[in-house]
């Protein structure tokens, strides 16, 4: 199951580190963790099997602000990854925001910039990784029809990509360790992804591996605002732009697609990846804005975060702008998966 990747990083004692200097210097966060033993407590083993046993109340988000967290690539191995974190923020009002309560609390700046959502890793993240996973398998002639897909949607081999409100990044670190040509990861000017998370991200998943030759840079964007040097620079260039779990502010909408049509390459692919968190509706607002401003829809569908058939592919079903019955209760355990390219 996807959710099971995750779990908390060992923990370091700073009574025995030494005076090397880590990969990448990280934010002095308040509730940064750096004990050595490695330590699991009986919470972070009950929450790894919570999606099972509570299955429609799988988690859209993972990790608290400023927690280490290891992610299980059956690829390319543990990846240690640093979630973003804004000074004095707690994962109660992280998880508050993240379900759309309104903050009674701190000034505009502040919600303007917790709202930005970058403070988790969020499990639409986690569904591009996997994809790109599998669709860097080596192809043979018996791949069964599911592995031909995975390949068709999402390899990033030779491609140049760029992800969009990248938070931790974990998309990108799994683009470049497939062998994308370039990857850049942006996040807005004001978030927390750049204050050392994306780099510490970087530099401990993909600097240490000699082998890796995949052109890498972290950028900070505004989406819809393209007269910076970076986006007259790199105008056409990307032919993958991914965009998981982007879609919450539904005035935004307009300028997220105008980042993607100012930087997608002509023959290029945009992946639009969400959960439901903040309603069907919005997100499917984002798909009309999209069809208005230039897009077509080359697939699009559902998929099932928790459950997998029984000989271990994805569950799925038909994409529906509204569907009937649907509520907080039951549509966190699935996500929208759709393919966007330029309209001829």
């Amino acid at each position: 199951m996807l959710h099971s990747r995750l779990r908390s990083a060992p923990r370091r004692n700073p009574s025995k580190t030494t005076t090397t200097k880590p990969a990448a210097l990280a934010p002095d966060f308040h509730d940064a963790d750096w004990s050595s033993d490695v330590e699991e407590s009986p919470e972070d083993l009950f929450g790894i099997f919570l999606p099972y046993l509570f299955p429609d109340d799988a988690r859209s988000f993972h990790g608290d602000p400023g927690q280490y967290l290891l992610y299980s690539s059956p690829r390319y191995g543990e990846l240690e990854i640093m979630i973003p974190s804004y000074p004095g923020q707690t994962g109660k009002k992280s998880e508050e925001v993240a379900i759309g309560l309104e903050e009674k609390e701190g000034g505009s700046q502040t919600k303007e910039e917790r709202q930005l959502f970058a403070h988790f890793l969020w499990s639409a993240g986690m569904v591009v990784a996997e994809g790109i996973e599998n669709a860097n398998c080596q192809a043979t002639e018996n791949d069964s029809a599911a592995q031909k897909e995975a390949r068709e949607i999402w390899s990033v081999y030779g491609e140049t990509v760029m992800e969009l409100g990248a938070g931790a990044a974990l998309p990108s670190l799994i683009c470049a360790l497939a062998n994308a040509s370039l990857v850049v990861a942006t996040d807005h000017p004001s978030s927390p992804a750049l204050t050392g998370a994306i780099e510490f991200n970087v530099r401990q998943n993909l600097l240490k591996r000699t082998s890796q030759q995949t052109a890498v840079s972290i950028q900070p964007h505004e989406w819809g605002t393209v007269t910076d040097s970076f986006s007259r620079s790199h105008r056409g260039t990307f032919t993958r732009i991914i965009a998981a779990d982007c879609f919450w502010m539904r005035s935004q909408h307009e300028n997220l697609v105008r980042t993607m049509q100012w930087f997608l390459a002509p023959a290029g692919r945009v992946w639009c990846v969400a959960g439901f968190h903040t309603g069907r509706a919005i997100v499917s607002g984002f798909f009309d804005t999209a069809l208005e401003n230039g897009f077509e829809i080359e697939r699009i569908f559902e998929r099932d975060l928790i459950s997998r058939d029984e000989g271990g592919g994805e569950i799925r079903r038909e994409w529906v702008p509204l569907r009937e019955g649907e509520n907080p209760n039951n549509r966190q355990r699935w996500c929208v998966i759709a393919v966007l390219k330029r309209r001829k």
